[in-house]
């Protein structure tokens, strides 16, 4: 069945500082105007530095996203809701308006000590997995009723 409009994705993170943000930018990159992106957190801090450099390694800008909370987006109509972190979704099971969810847990790369080699090598490691999972997505075409 084919739709006018685009599929609405929320990528959904603690922090929405990294793992959704990588994911946004992702699926905004490949998946062209089937689909409306957007990323939250359950608490909003900002964009990682080490993310927008692992990201701007594969071609893709995430420099002007900026952090948000979930709050706006309560009650807005969502096709997928898609949490990147264990603790997004504990804190947050569903929301109105949603109608299909995804949970992919991704290790966080905020949580690495070392220097920065350390650090751009796991938020590089988050990023590659995040986009194995965006292309799987991208590759089923996930079609909701709504």
């Amino acid at each position: 069945m084919s739709t006018d409009r685009s599929l609405r994705v929320i990528f959904v993170c603690t922090h929405n500082s990294a793992r959704s943000q990588m994911a946004e930018g992702l699926l905004r990159a490949w998946g062209g105007d089937r689909y409306e992106v957007l990323s939250a957190g359950t608490q909003a801090t900002q964009v990682r530095p080490e993310a927008i450099t692992v990201m701007r390694e594969i071609g893709i800008d995430i420099s002007t996203h900026s952090s948000k909370t979930l709050e706006p987006f309560i009650g807005e109509r969502f096709d997928w809701l898609v949490t990147v972190c264990d603790q997004a979704r504990d804190a947050c099971p569903t929301l109105p308006g949603v109608a299909s969810q995804l949970h992919w847990s991704v290790e966080d790369p905020s949580r690495t000590d070392g220097g920065e080699e350390a650090r751009l090598a796991a938020f590089r490691a988050a990023r590659d997995d995040l986009a194995a999972r965006v292309r799987s997505f991208l590759a089923d075409e996930p079609v909701t009723g709504a």
